[in-house]
């Protein structure tokens, strides 16, 4: 349907180009304007757990176009926007850009003349809704389009034109986004292969599609294919563009990610901090971009236990938030939040509520006031009320169990908010679609299956802090107050466990896993009075059902490598 309505406009499209057809050479040529995607969509939300806790992150557009880093744009003489490949035959940065890096043609023969025929101008149409219908989310329209145009280019341009290099390329994306990856690779290869034929090995064009590989194999975890793809892709960049050029460090900057992981750490933080300078000297200091591989560089120094460089880090990425966008920004609030856990890692407490507090009010204002996030926060400022009791217990009983006091109440709203926002989840299954919104929604259940066993684990720790505290006043009062917060975890998981979407992730596994550790630690000490062969019998069910879950986790890691 998608193509029969494309081809009715076809003349139509046609028609409108004609006025701009004029003649060079005896040849019909025809000067085309660039066109560029709408960067139109509501922020969303991800939220990223590490071992400081969990951060929050937002996009302009669903997390998955993302993938398309731009890079491919290089090969089109497009700045690197969010945007698919529509013409190999411009050249950006280079010598033989000859309209400018914002300019897209159809292709030049050797006479300067433009090639135009009933194939080129579907190839351009079908490229152009394959397009939009990407952006919007819709692969499957996406991806007929982006089939007909490669089609087209080989028929109107020839099989080994720049143009057939482009199409492929932009199918490749679709296939990588899809994780249709067996159909990708060959597609990539393609038009690296035809680039390298028409433009030769070290043209930036070849640069930038080996860039768009090394992203592909990256996301599979194939590190060392990535790294070969990055750094010959740094190498054009570095000739063609410059040292010091932006999308220079954009390569190095994944490459540096590629060389981490591969657990060459001093390496890869060299790359970070050259990639961050060269945006700070760019001006673009302040850039999203550089605000991203500043938080990779903070939480690299987070993992290495390097908290001092880390808060220096986070420290800088919330000054430029406050100036650039204020706290009525989300971004500012979650840049705010990093920090906030680096200084409760360190011991830091005062700094570390106030700034979690402050987060609180923003988060109050910005958002519903049963927002996932404000839960999320209600469990930080919770768990450093529970460090400041600990502090007090020695010097201050009754001031510790206030703070015990203020902590249940934050923990409490915290379990309501999860709750209310897993229970809206499954309300709205049945209107899920197969993409875009629907991601957002399941990612929202998982991370509220997550807060609430984090709150209802926090919960039994605090009840049982605060028997240990009464008992220490005389007061022998016993409490089973943690238990019950325990079997509430239990209970939790197993309503949405068939609910793969939202409990089959490693977050909601390790957290549950910690839960059920937690409870078999209480019953095992003998901190629940039970029946001796009931107490007995919990126990062994509990025992099994952490060993299932362990498995469970292995596999998953297993899977993932």
């Amino acid at each position: 349907m998608y193509l029969r309505q494309a081809t009715a406009n076809l003349g139509r499209r046609i028609r409108d180009i004609s006025s701009r057809i004029v003649s060079s050479s005896g040849r019909t040529t025809i000067n085309s304007s660039p066109l560029l995607p709408s960067s139109s969509g509501k922020a969303k939300f991800y939220c990223h757990f590490g071992s400081g806790g969990y951060s929050w992150g937002t996009n302009q557009n669903d997390s998955r176009l993302w993938i398309l880093l731009g890079q491919a744009a290089l090969i089109f003489g497009i700045n690197p926007n969010l945007v698919l490949a529509e013409d190999a035959s411009i050249q950006s940065g280079s010598e033989n850009a000859t309209e400018g890096a914002n300019v897209i043609g159809l292709r030049k023969i050797e006479d300067g003349s433009v090639v135009s025929n009933e194939h080129t101008s579907k190839w351009r149409i079908f490229t152009d809704n394959g397009r939009d219908y990407f952006m919007q989310g819709k692969l499957e329209e996406a991806e007929k389009f982006f089939l007909s145009a490669l089609q087209e280019a080989k028929e109107g341009f020839g099989e080994r034109d720049p143009h057939v290099a482009s199409a492929c390329n932009n199918l490749a994306e679709l296939y990588r986004v899809k994780k249709v990856f067996d159909k990708a690779e060959p597609l990539y290869l393609e038009a690296i292969s035809i680039l390298q034929e028409s433009f030769g090995p070290e043209d930036i064009r070849v640069g930038a599609a080996c860039h768009n590989l090394g992203q592909f194999y990256l996301v599979q975890r194939k590190l060392e294919d990535a790294r070969i793809c990055y750094e010959r892709a740094l190498k054009v960049k570095g000739r063609v563009l410059g040292y010091g050029n932006i999308d220079y460090a954009d390569t190095m900057y994944h490459l540096g990610m590629v060389l981490y992981l591969q657990g060459k750490e001093n390496d890869s933080e060299a790359l970070f901090q050259d990639s961050i300078r060269i945006l700070e000297e760019n001006g673009q200091g302040e850039s999203m971009a550089c605000i991203r591989r500043l938080r990779y560089l903070a939480q690299i120094y987070m993992k290495a236990n390097r908290l001092a460089e880390a808060e220096n880090v986070q420290r800088k990425i919330l000054h430029i938030m406050e100036i650039s966008k204020g706290w009525k920004s989300l971004d500012t609030v979650i840049a705010a939040e990093g920090l906030a856990l680096t200084l409760q890692s360190t011991g830091s407490l005062r700094e570390a509520q106030e700034l979690f507090e402050r987060c609180l009010d923003a988060r109050k204002k910005i958002l519903p006031q049963d927002h996932i996030q404000v839960g999320a926060n209600m469990l930080h400022i919770a768990r450093v009320a529970m460090l400041n009791s600990n502090r007090l217990r020695k010097k201050n009983v009754s001031e510790a169990i206030d703070e015990l006091g203020q902590a249940k109440e934050l923990l409490d709203n915290s379990r309501r908010i999860a709750w209310h926002v897993l229970n809206k989840s499954i309300k709205q299954k049945g209107e899920r679609q197969k993409y875009g919104a629907s991601r957002e929604n399941l990612r929202e259940g998982r991370t509220a299956l997550v807060i609430l066993l984090q709150s209802l684990e926090a919960l039994a720790l605090l009840e049982t802090t605060k028997q240990e505290l009464q008992e220490s006043m005389d007061e022998n009062l016993a409490s089973y107050d943690a238990e019950n917060a325990l079997f509430e975890c239990i209970s939790a998981y197993k309503e949405f466990e068939n609910e793969k979407s939202i409990s089959d992730s490693p977050e909601v596994k390790t957290e549950y896993l910690s839960c059920l550790k937690h409870l078999s630690s209480l019953i095992g000490y003998g901190n629940i009075d039970r029946r001796k062969q009931s107490k007995k019998a919990t126990l062994q069910e509990l025992k099994d059902e952490i060993k299932r879950i362990e498995v469970e986790i292995s596999s998953n890691r297993r899977y993932k490598r």
